[in-house]
């Protein structure tokens, strides 16, 4: 079996406990469930062939009948404790089984049955199921993301803060080291479903106590004397290198659909498309809501997911020429009435094609994944944000230049005048938003910055032109209510506002720091020459280089992670005598394990750079994604 068939095995294989108990029962399921659901099976349509009565979220306030099953990405504590409590304590239930991840820290399941009977009350019968893997979303053959935990993201060190090596699970927020034990959990139950046996190594503060986790995992050290198949794993912290999260530097179609659709409810992931195209209906109202909004997912529709892996892995000109090509194909197969033209393909083409299938409904139904995702290619097109990509990415080929040959001072100056409140704005004018953006990949480009009285006063004239184009905004975003603690321009005041900033340069700062303690990948900036441009240098593809390296340097900033006293030995032992370190490159396998999020484009760049560098060496990457907040910065795919 191949690596992407054996993937798509696991993610289903999660789901037999479920399905093998959905019969006359409602299935309540919590957000990260139901995402791994819509991409593994196509969603709640899997549960109801099972003989689910029905599907619903999982909150107190629901309805249930006499048998429910509750699905839950983790285990039972917090909110989802409460909701599931709420559900039981309405007193209908009376048979009840709850799917979940790995023992609770202290709960066993027997007690957690216990615990369900008596929220039941007199007479209730409970059944608790730990299933095998986790709930993977698989977004495309190399691409895996973990609903479960979306937001795990390695935190920022502030000025003075602990170094890498000074780090480890129990120095972390109570929050944060459960979330790195529960995917720990996770990751064991994954590598043991797929058989394998693994090597751990790290880039990162968090990262290396994730990989030091896994290590030393019990239960991890009983699978790998029994698995054969080995493979590396490679974690990496995002936050070493935001430049790539926020950048605008790929030519991919799927990352800009998923950067400029909004996004289906619910979901970190998966974006709403409007399908009024293909109906009768006349509305000027882009978010119509009358008519159910299509999607990227299309699990079980072959063709589909062909065109969506070819959205992932072509630069945007050919993903939309096959797109073209698939519509064409289905309509001729449909015997529908399409002219076939050459040339450029253009939003209005493709458009007349779907038109084609607009009154047969038995085209419609042959082809509706299709459909949906050549809606999202028209709608991504023609967004407005789309037409500002080639805007962001000239501007930000413009700061890595003046970051090569100038002060942090002289960079933000150029900034500065551009900085312009919603009434003197025209539409392609940056927002409030954008300069975040840039400010990000700003701060994270440049690296370690050198502090001074000029640089201080600069800062502090960027903060004021934020704060006063804030402050007019008529109405806050999403990502400024978060960021001002403010849920209207009614209640924002000038001192919130203030606040804010500068706590958003106190971030910009420690972005800044990330890559301190780093030696090999302490810069990710180019500063170029007087024969080539600068560049930005993503760090990914500076682990990967290094990875794929036909000397086989030992890795200076690539931290191999013992599981035992034999690896301890070896790595002691290559201190003074020539015996060969652990080394990322030596399996078959590689998986990179992102914490924090990856782009589409680099999740591209790696395919590629492997398949150049070393042809026979297959790369996963089960990651956990994580959107930052709105607009672009939800390219900063979970």
């Amino acid at each position: 079996m191949t690596a992407a068939g054996s993937l798509q095995r696991v993610c289903r294989l999660a789901w037999e406990p479920v399905l093998a108990r959905a019969r006359q029962a409602v299935v309540f399921l919590d957000a990260a469930s139901a995402e791994a659901l819509h991409w593994s099976c196509g969603g709640a349509g899997e549960l109801l062939a099972a003989g689910a009565l029905a599907v619903r979220a999982l909150a107190a306030v629901s309805a249930a009948g006499a048998r429910v099953v509750f699905v839950v990405s983790g285990g039972l504590r917090g909110g989802t404790a409460s909701a599931v409590r709420g559900v039981l304590g309405r007193g209908a239930v009376r048979h009840c089984v709850l799917v979940a991840g790995g023992e609770e820290e202290g709960s066993s399941p027997a007690e957690l049955e216990e615990t369900l009977q008596r929220w039941m009350g007199e007479g209730g019968r409970a059944e608790v199921v730990l299933r095998g893997p986790p709930l993977l979303a698989p977004v495309s053959a190399e691409l895996c993301l973990l609903p479960g935990l979306a937001a795990l993201l390695p935190p920022l060190s502030g000025p003075g803060g602990p170094g890498p090596a000074e780090i480890g699970v129990g120095a972390l927020p109570t929050e944060l080291r459960a979330a790195v034990r529960a995917l720990v959990e996770d990751l064991d139950a994954f590598l043991t479903a797929v058989g394998l046996r693994e090597e751990n190594f790290a880039v990162g503060p968090l990262s290396r106590v994730i990989a030091a986790e896994l290590a030393s995992y019990a239960p991890a050290r009983n699978r790998r004397r029994m698995a054969t198949n080995k493979a590396s794993i490679v974690f990496v912290d995002r936050t070493l290198d935001l430049a790539g999260a926020v950048g605008h530097h790929g030519d991919n179609l799927a990352e800009k659909i998923l950067s400029v659709l909004p996004k289906l409810p619910g979901h970190k992931t998966d974006v709403m498309v409007n399908m009024v195209e293909l109906t009768a209906l006349r509305t000027a109202d882009e978010t119509c809501s009358i008519i159910a909004p299509g999607c990227l997912a299309q699990p079980n529709d072959p063709a589909a997911k062909a065109l969506w892996e070819s959205f992932m892995n072509l630069k945007q000109k050919e993903a939309v020429m096959e797109a073209r090509r698939h519509l064409v194909e289905a309509a001729s197969r449909e015997n529908l009435p399409i002219k076939m033209s050459m040339g450029r393909v253009t939003p209005e083409q493709l458009s007349s094609y779907i038109k084609l299938f607009k009154n047969n409904l038995k085209a419609l139904e042959n082809h509706c994944g299709l459909l949906q995702l050549v809606l999202a290619t028209i709608q991504t097109l023609k967004h407005p944000q789309t037409s500002k990509w080639d805007n962001f990415l000239a501007f930000e080929r413009l700061l890595l230049q003046t970051i090569g040959e100038s002060e942090m001072p002289s960079v933000l100056n150029q900034l500065l005048p551009m900085i312009k409140p919603s009434n003197e704005r025209t539409k392609d004018d940056y927002t409030c938003e954008d300069f975040l953006v840039l400010l990000v990949y700003m701060y994270s480009v440049v690296g370690e910055i050198k502090s001074g009285k000029e640089l201080d006063a600069t800062e502090e004239e960027v903060k004021a032109a934020l704060v006063k184009a804030i402050c007019v905004e008529p109405e806050l975003s999403p990502l400024l209510q978060k960021i001002t603690g403010c849920d209207s321009s009614l209640n924002l005041t000038s001192q919130k506002a203030t606040d804010a900033v500068d706590g958003i340069f106190r971030s910009l700062g420690d972005i800044a720091r990330a890559r301190i303690h780093m030696k090999q990948f302490k810069s990710i900036h180019n500063p170029g020459s007087s024969t080539h441009q600068a560049s930005y240098k993503p760090l990914l593809k500076q682990v990967v280089e290094e990875i794929c390296n036909p000397d086989r340097p030992d890795p200076v900033d690539i931290e191999h992670m013992s599981s035992g006293l034999t690896d301890l030995l070896k790595t002691g032992f290559s201190m003074f005598m020539k015996v060969n370190r652990p080394h990322p490159g030596d399996h078959p396998l590689l998986i990179i394990f992102m914490v924090g999020g990856v782009t589409v484009s680099e999740v591209k760049m790696v395919k590629d750079l492997v398949a150049s560098r070393k042809p026979g060496t297959q790369v996963k990457r089960a990651l956990n994604i994580q959107f930052l907040c709105e607009q672009r910065l939800r390219k900063f795919v979970r």
